[in-house]
């Protein structure tokens, strides 16, 4: 149980609010800071403005996935009011505070690391990620269906990178009846794309690779669909780009060529945002848990 933890959490989607579900069942004590327009009224949890926190007393700080932005602006959609978390307010919580984010910048890397606080990146966990790629590959099949006129089954797909995301694509892909090849720059990665039956290329050779596929599914988070790859592609091809901000597609040359291009990051927030939630409630409710324990052997 998380009785008397003090924890912030500041804006977000709706997947936050499987996150407070969570931490109110485990008795925390929570601030919710840019959810005055909510309707649901949560029983342990009291709505608050950034500037009524008493930050000396906060043991935890839950931002959105996507953290702040470059000037610390945190989005909060469940409020027209600005929230943002500068260096200034870290500093007033305890050493011990630890601030959760899906993902950082350079901003958020910079306060944290001026006032000494932990910054734990939830989506460079393995667990998180793996998670996620579940609801990933549910709406990249929807994406998929919605914007093209054939069948995945007996579909020529392009997958790019066999990361976490990758290996759940391209499976899954494959398990619809699509003629699925992998592209990797790893030799272990292409070991694994053949012993998943898949057919392997070097990322390379992209360019000579995708001259016959109708669907091109990049989770590369680099620029790697260039003009040049882009123009050797068939005018069909749909181009999926599931990698953050700003993705790996030259998606300029992609409208002037007339080929569909489809920035996709955050799928599992769009396409399932209780199930999205929940996997970062359980992970955060055990990291918290871990926390407190820590605290108290300290003690």
């Amino acid at each position: 149980m998380l009785t008397d933890m003090h924890v912030a959490i500041i804006g977000g989607d709706a997947r936050q609010l499987e996150v407070i579900r969570k931490l109110i069942e485990l008795d925390a004590r929570l601030s919710l800071i840019g959810f005055d327009q909510l309707d649901h009224g949560f029983t342990g949890a009291s709505k608050e403005r950034l500037d009524e926190i008493d930050f000396t007393d906060i043991d935890a700080i839950i931002l959105p996935v996507f953290g702040t932005n470059s000037e610390g602006e945190v989005e909060t959609i469940f409020s027209n009011e600005t929230v943002v978390l500068t260096e200034e307010i870290l500093s007033q919580t305890p050493e011990h505070c630890v601030v959760f984010s899906g993902i950082s910048n350079t901003y958020l890397d910079g306060i944290t690391n001026a006032t000494n606080r932990k910054l734990v990146r939830l989506f460079e966990r393995d667990d998180v990620a793996i998670y996620n790629s579940i609801p990933t590959v549910e709406g990249t099949i929807m994406m998929v269906i919605q914007h093209t006129d054939i069948t995945i089954h007996d579909s020529n797909v392009a997958v790019l990178g066999l990361g976490r995301v990758g290996m759940s694509v391209a499976r899954s892909f494959a398990a619809l009846g699509a003629h699925v090849k992998v592209g990797a720059r790893k030799t272990e990665h292409i070991a694994r794309i053949t012993e998943m039956g898949l057919t392997p290329f070097q990322l390379a050779n992209l360019a000579e690779e995708v001259k016959d596929i109708d669907v091109c599914i990049n989770t590369v988070p680099k620029l790697i669909v260039t003009a040049n790859v882009i123009s050797k592609m068939p005018a069909h091809t749909l181009i999926v780009d599931l990698a953050s901000k700003p993705g790996g597609t030259d998606f300029r040359y992609a409208e002037k060529r007339g080929i569909k291009a489809l920035l996709a990051p955050g799928l599992p927030g769009i396409v399932a945002p209780k199930t999205a939630g929940q996997i970062v409630a359980n992970v955060l409710s055990q990291l918290l848990l871990e926390l407190l324990q820590q605290r108290e052997e300290n003690e």
